[in-house]
């Protein structure tokens, strides 16, 4: 008899609406947590081209949906900080269907394929996994929580 394989924990609050108006502040790492995106020199963190790549791709985030504001962000050698404020606004045009601001999931998913594709290409390397599944978030709930992040 084989055993069940671990089931894999969930990081996200249950029944929690992530699609809903709020800020996010995310973590996102790099496969096997290398050092891709470039290296910190004298306290600086000087990117590489990859590492150009993910912080463009992160600023070009707003333009996928106007539901999306940008806050502070960095890129580190091995992982990317950002702060996501999903504002609740509705897409598709003055008359209905109106559609529902991207859940946070969503837009991880497209940085994280946009990101890998403009890497990929440059180091020619079609299919070469770039991040780590998933990502690590933390629902920003006041201005205090804002500021300290």
């Amino acid at each position: 008899m084989t055993p069940n394989p671990p089931r894999r924990v969930s990081l996200r609050l249950p029944d929690f609406d992530y699609s809903q108006e709020g800020a996010y502040f995310i973590t996102i790492c790099v496969k096997e947590r290398k050092y891709l995106f470039g290296n910190i020199v004298d306290n600086e963190m000087n990117l590489n081209e990859f590492g150009k790549i993910v912080a463009a791709t992160w600023d070009d985030l707003s333009s996928y949906n106007p539901a999306i504001k940008l806050d502070a962000s960095t890129v580190m050698p091995n992982h990317v900080h950002g702060i996501i404020i999903i504002t609740g606004a509705k897409t598709g045009g003055e008359t209905p269907p109106l559609q529902k601001p991207p859940a946070l999931g969503q837009i991880m998913g497209y940085y994280k394929y946009q990101s890998t594709n403009r890497i990929n290409a440059l180091r020619k390397a079609a299919g070469a996994a770039v991040w780590q599944r998933g990502y690590y978030e933390h629902v920003i709930r006041d201005d205090e929580s804002l500021n300290r992040i």
